[in-house]
């Protein structure tokens, strides 16, 4: 069915201008008729069922039962909210109040008690049961099928449809597809003033993100709206709240996760403090918060409201008032107080004064009609779409078909109607809503497949934005980077910027780690001061050390870790004594040793935490242990990787999702200070073990991943006798078969045959031209067999083995070209050239790795 075309108000007008009394299902509507009015009028002319019936403005009458039935009975609030909602539900589509006490399974003590209470309370609902308009009136209904059950008992025997719609259909207007919601917030603000803002109306789900938006640039902008925030999202309302919440959370409390909250209380806390418990952090006003905190369970809601005020210099009466009628006032405050309060104000829309100029903000679930000459419809995606109650009482049928026509109907309000709408969502297709596939003829997935206008980017120009001072000075060159900054930029340069100007809290897991590599520096240096008891000490030590971070109840646990991790640094450093280099010496060690510090001792090793800056390559970093003159070996408090995993990380084209360059930056220094030299790096995962450990099943070398550097081509390594040898000797059961019947020189032939190909995949080395020339060359010198076949396939996934557990004299070559570019292209940026993107050179970042998520715009 095409979208029907709705009358306009004026043509209604027309339609009802000569009765008495014309009775319409939306209180929009009945304000736009009354507006047009252009005779004497005794009494109501339009007007909707509830409100003739009330005689008054309609009051929210689940909120007002609420506050009888909470106050007056023994229900639980959740009980009451139930069942209040049941009952009037029911009374609404069935026409009584005891209707609902026909459903077994709805007929309990509380649904029988608030049929009670709403029997006699004095409920908009039971006006309307009591009320029928007088037979002598000539009486319009506009939109019959709109009214309930309920709104219909009041009607007359005799009266006169009126149908809302003509017979023609509505050529609905193009959707406007913008890129993100900001960008359709910009697009509205681009056109609306104050001095037009009477004309306009917004119309989008109040439970959107545009909403919020459009309330926030409108109030930004200085333009009038009517509409906007509700009582509970007053910011010292929702901030009262959450104070209560955060009072009650106990000794364990992070500073995160109550930020918001402490800022609105004017308590300044470093955002290093972020992850640390609230009672390990020193600020001028936390003694206030903490002492509020600890007195929390003997304070009342109303002694608490007074601390809120006095705090944050506000007065907050509505709230005080809203207390007063819940009956908690005097109540002291507890957790579940506070989750009932939460509930309450979550459930109920408590009546606020409103602004009645300016732009109209319309709910897209509750309006049907908005009388304004310029309507802009934002998202119209599906959460526009009405859940119909699931309740027995209910014709869905109908229900939907209600919801359908209003739908048609709000589409159509003013001269002008914009659908401002986005065609994807975080990467996915923003679904329409549903009603659309019943009123366009088109097929379609997705607003792209409809007649659409498409938008970029725009940008308001109500401001001058932030003043600017122009700074005549050059920008600090970038001549090394270090590993980690390395994968930050290479995953997100915008990211990369980001981590460079804005602070980071501490983390457990860095204070942690640097306590582990501190011991690990110092036993090296005075392996004669630890022993097993002194580890035992060194425990409580750490501990001592990381409770701001661990709550009381992790502590046995972390002990446990930390015990394990001293032992197996120990272990290792005892059964694989560090050699050093003869080309170092000592220094005065990176920075301040923790455990150093402890015993009052040096640490001068010149082969631990070797702090280096090559600015030949462009490199700098921290070498934990030079092992042995061509072994590094860095300490990780992390899970283990396999060298497999190392080497994929360190990809350069394209990079990894995950990538690491640890490993070959590191190997790279090493090699320009001993070239020509087969060097190694281990990463050392002293905590890997520790479920093995307390299982008594330990092995160190679980702990252990070494990635070998040949200081040759990969082709040549694949080629040489060495090789040849060791596969011949070492290989998979065919392969040693296969080659142990040639020799040497036969193996070598396929290279010198065909080229070997630069990968590490297996199936791609087999498949091609090199793998079928090997197998040929193999069958050719040892026959036509089985395992020939399956032997060479062994020997070509050995080879792709090798290639992807190592590195080679091409891929440190390639990695100093890839830093050399990344600085190039880093200090272009940093002079203006171009913004930091988001996108790194792999494409969208791995936004689990990123450091500052919520300042990247996934479209910019």
């Amino acid at each position: 069915m095409p979208v029907t075309r709705a009358k306009q108000l004026d043509t209604l007008y027309d339609d009802v201008r000569d009765y008495d009394l014309v009775v319409v299902p939306d209180a929009p509507l009945a304000s736009g008729l009354n507006r047009r009015l252009d005779r004497p009028q005794l009494g109501s002319f339009a007007i909707t069922p509830r409100r003739l019936a009330a005689g008054r403005r309609e009051r929210a009458e689940d909120r007002s039962a609420f506050l009888e039935l909470v106050t007056s009975t023994d229900l639980d609030w959740k009980q009451a909210s139930y069942a209040i909602g049941n009952t009037l539900q029911c009374w609404e589509h069935q026409g009584h109040v005891d209707a609902v006490l026909n459903y077994d399974a709805y007929a309990d003590a509380a649904t029988e008690t608030t049929v009670e209470q709403l029997s006699t309370l004095d409920t908009t609902s039971r006006r309307l049961s009591e009320y029928q308009i007088d037979d002598r009136k000539d009486v319009a209904v506009v939109g019959h099928d709109q009214l309930t059950t309920l709104e219909r008992s009041i009607l007359p025997a005799q009266y006169d449809r009126v149908d809302p719609f003509t017979d023609a259909a509505f050529d609905h207007p193009p959707f406007h597809v913008f890129n993100s919601s900001t960008a359709i917030v910009d697009a509205v603000l681009g056109v609306v003033s104050a001095e037009n803002a009477e004309d306009v109306a917004v119309v989008a789900d109040r439970g959107s993100e545009y909403s919020t938006l459009v309330e926030s640039a409108l109030e930004a902008a200085d333009i009038p709206f009517i509409g906007g925030p509700g009582f509970a999202d007053d910011q010292h309302h929702r901030g009262f709240v959450q104070f209560l919440r955060a009072a009650t959370c106990g000794t364990d409390t992070r500073v995160k996760t109550i930020r918001s909250v402490l800022s609105r209380l004017g308590i300044a806390v470093d955002v290093e403090h972020n992850d640390k418990r609230l009672q390990d952090v020193e600020a001028d006003s936390l003694p206030w918060f903490r002492e509020f905190s600890t007195e929390i369970e003997d304070t009342t809601f109303a002694a608490a409201l007074t601390a809120y005020e006095r705090q944050v210099g506000t007065s907050l009466d509505a709230f005080r008032d809203e207390l007063e009628a819940l009956g908690i006032a005097n109540d002291d405050i507890t957790e579940r107080a506070v989750d009932r309060l939460e509930f309450y104000l979550q459930s109920y829309e408590v009546p606020v004064d409103r602004d009645h100029e300016g732009v109209l903000l319309a709910d897209a679930k509750s309006a049907a009609y908005v009388d304004r000459p310029v309507v802009f419809y934002l998202g119209l995606d599906e959460s526009w779409t009405h859940s119909p109650p699931r309740r027995p009482w209910v014709d869905r049928d109908a229900e939907f078909t209600r919801n359908l026509t209003q739908f048609q109907l709000l589409l159509q309000n003013g001269v002008e109607q914009y659908y401002l709408v986005q065609d994807t969502i975080g990467g996915s297709p923003a679904t329409p809503c549903l009603y659309f596939e019943d009123l366009l003829e088109d097929d379609f997935e997705r607003f792209s497949d409809l007649d659409t206008v498409t938008h970029g980017r725009t940008f308001g120009a109500s401001g001058d934005g932030f003043e600017k001072e122009p700074l005549n000075v050059s920008p600090t060159q970038i001549d090394t980077v270090s590993q980690s900054s390395l994968s930050t930029y290479v995953n997100s340069p915008r990211d990369y910027l980001f981590s460079r100007l804005v602070d980071s809290p501490d983390k457990d897991y860095f204070k942690e780690g640097n306590l582990f590599h501190d011991f690990a520096e110092f036993y090296v240096n005075h392996p004669d001061l630890i022993d097993a008891e002194t580890i035992e000490d060194l425990v409580d030590v750490m501990l001592d050390e990381t409770a701001s971070f661990v709550r009381r109840v992790d502590r046995p646990t972390r002990r446990t870790k930390y015990q394990v991790g001293l032992e197996t640094i120990v272990e290792l450093l005892d059964d694989r004594t560090p050699e050093g280099d003869d080309l170092l010496t000592p220094d005065s060690g990176w920075g301040r040793n923790f455990f150093a510090d402890h015993f009052n001792r040096s640490v001068e090793s010149p082969f631990t935490e070797r702090w280096f800056e090559n600015q030949d390559l462009g490199l700098k970093g921290k070498i934990d242990l030079v092992h042995g003159p061509d072994h590094l070996l860095d300490y990780k408090s992390g899970s283990r990787k396999r060298a497999s995993r190392v080497v994929k990380n360190s990809a350069l084209d394209p990079p990894s999702d995950t990538p690491n360059f640890q490993a070959l930056l590191y190997l790279a220094h090493r090699r320009s200070e001993r070239p020509n030299e087969r060097l190694q790096f281990t990463f050392f995962h002293f905590l890997e073990t520790l479920d093995d450990v307390v299982a008594g099943e330990a092995d160190l070398d679980d702990t252990l991943t070494t990635i070998t550097y040949h200081p040759t081509p990969f082709e040549e390594h694949a080629r040489s006798r060495t090789m040849f040898e060791a596969l011949r000797d070492d290989g998979a059961k065919n392969c040693q078969k296969t080659l142990s019947k040639i020799e040497y020189t036969d193996y070598r032939v396929a290279f010198e045959t065909a080229p070997l190909p630069a990968t590490r995949d297996s199936d791609e080395l087999i498949d091609s031209e090199f793998g079928q020339v090997m197998e040929t060359n193999l069958r050719g010198c040892v026959g036509e067999y089985k395992y020939v076949s399956s032997g060479c396939k062994q020997l070509l996934r050995q080879l792709a083995r090798v290639r992807s557990h190592n590195y080679f004299e091409e891929d440190l070559d390639a990695f100093e070209e890839f830093v050399t570019e990344r600085i190039d292209e880093l200090n272009q940026r940093r002079e203006g050239e171009e913004r930091f993107p988001v996108h790194g050179l792999g494409g969208e970042p791995n936004y689990r790795r990123v450091d500052n998520r919520d300042l990247l715009l996934d479209h910019d």
